[in-house]
């Protein structure tokens, strides 16, 4: 993940950079980018089909993967782990299953949100998300520092098994992973999508930035991935490996974040499940309503602003969300790895082909730097 994020800040570079450089603005007034636009205006429109191919990728990212199916997977299992742990309270779901009251009972609870913001536009709710997702991020890194902290004497050993099981999988795992180009496939997918550089999902809200300075937008980008990356997701990491939950047998998803803060803090086991459900239905939360707003975007390019068939996405949209929890984790990831690619693929070889047009933009603006200097 850590290699994947530092070959992902140059990507995030270009995005943010080409995205400004190459936006729009639409008749209302406000800001159109993303790939489509500089595959479009940067490559030429000979390249229009291209663009075309990566919003329908982008459509399909936003309702099977990224956007819907893993954020709401998330929720439910932290909302079991914490309510229902030993599944005592279960309901038979028609065709599905057996499922616990607490997975049922949140998957209305979010979907009913999720339509209240994107049919019922009720920004309220929208408005708190943006207020309380700051203070839950800091929570959250409080507590993984602290957890790091209590178990200081071990973090030499806990990189010695992260550097092994990445270059020798088996010796770790007794072969259970299988191989480095499994481990170096895991790794660069969760990295991906932690930071999404590559996917040419963060151009698409980085078009609509107040600043004129391309450059500008791109180094804030890359910060971006290295704070969500290379330090959030490194302590979450360490965090597993610390306490060891990543060897226990029987959980997976979310389940292993909790087990490792249940017992790697000083604090009662419910308390700490409680704050981690609190974040990760935050976090999940606001990154549904983002990725609505980036697949609205690629739709609104496909169709060229069709108001009804956008209204019909949100609908299709809003049911993948009250879906997502019934799905196994396994099933989730695939499918979500699987979208994750195939949108990657059109954006990768845009900022490729455009990789001039980012190294004399980017000389160009430190040359000024330097002369204001």
């Amino acid at each position: 993940m850590i290699v994947a994020a530092f070959f992902g800040m140059a990507t995030k570079f270009s995005e943010g950079l080409l995205a400004v450089k190459y936006r729009v603005v639409a008749e209302d007034g406000h800001s159109l980018g993303g790939p489509f636009y500089y595959i479009e205006k940067g490559m030429g429109s000979k390249w229009k089909w291209l663009g075309k191919i990566f919003a329908f990728f982008g459509v399909c990212v936003g309702l099977f993967g990224i956007g819907t199916f893993s954020q709401v997977n998330g929720i439910s299992s932290a909302v079991q782990n914490f309510f229902d742990p030993d599944k005592t309270n279960c309901i038979n779901i028609p065709f599905l299953g057996q499922y616990s009251v607490a997975v049922v009972v949140s998957s209305l609870i979010l979907a009913f949100c999720v339509a209240a913001i994107l049919i019922g536009g009720l920004k309220r709710i929208a408005t708190v998300s943006q207020i309380i997702v700051p203070f839950m991020a800091v929570i959250y890194i409080i507590f993984s520092i602290t957890l790091i902290i209590c178990n200081i004497t071990e973090i030499p050993a806990a990189i010695v098994t992260v550097v092994k099981a990445a270059f020798n999988p088996s010796a770790v795992t007794g072969g259970v992973v299988g191989s480095m180009i499994v481990a170096m496939q895991k790794g660069v997918a969760r990295g991906i999508f932690s930071n999404e550089a590559g996917l040419g999902s963060a151009p698409i809200a980085a078009a609509a930035a107040q600043t004129k300075e391309p450059v500008r937008q791109g180094l804030v980008s890359m910060t971006g991935t290295f704070i969500d990356t290379i330090i959030i997701c490194t302590m979450t990491g360490l965090s597993i490996v610390l306490t060891g939950a990543w060897q226990v047998e029987g959980i997976e998803g979310v389940q292993v974040t909790t087990y490792a803060f249940q017992h790697g803090l000083p604090f009662p086991a419910k308390f700490t499940a409680f704050v981690l459900m609190l974040c990760l239905v935050f976090f999940a939360f606001t990154t549904i309503l983002g990725w609505d707003y980036y697949s609205e975007r690629c739709l609104e390019y496909l169709t060229n602003g069709h108001k009804k068939k956008i209204i019909v996405y949100r609908w299709l949209y809003i049911i993948a969300v009250f879906i997502g929890p019934y799905m196994t984790v396994s099933a989730v990831w695939t499918i979500a790895d699987i979208f994750n690619g195939l949108m990657a693929i059109p954006n990768m070889i845009a900022l490729f082909a455009l990789s001039g047009v980012v190294a004399k933009e980017t000389k160009d603006f430190f040359k000024a730097e330097k002369h204001k200097l």
